[in-house]
């Protein structure tokens, strides 16, 4: 199973083992990783679950889709890693990805 790192903002950094076809929310909720609230349960029709991509994975998770991007426009601190870890599937080149929360969600 691949392996996902979140750090949190206080730099704790929480690796769990995620399903191949989960989502990097789904990993989150299911293994209790704080400032993942995902309050629409991976609908992608919040901005609870904004993460920050970091720079080394930005070309193996890809570009937001339009309605993942439109979505992104409510999340806090938007930045040009932004992401919502619902939208992101994974898939065995994930394995080591590492994603940052952000201050605040949504």
């Amino acid at each position: 199973m691949p392996k996902i790192t979140f750090i949190d903002t206080h730099g704790t950094s929480r690796t769990v083992e995620a399903p191949l076809g989960w989502t990097v929310m789904e990993a989150a909720v299911k293994n209790d990783v704080p400032e993942i609230e995902a309050e629409c349960g991976g609908a992608c029709a919040c901005a609870t679950c904004h993460v920050y991509v970091d720079e080394d994975w930005l070309d193996v998770v890809g570009s937001p889709e339009p309605m993942e991007a439109d979505m992104l426009d409510f999340a806090s601190d938007l930045r040009a890693n932004s992401r919502l870890s619902c939208q992101i599937k994974v898939e065995p080149d994930l394995d080591g990805l590492v994603v940052r929360t952000p201050v605040r969600q949504g």
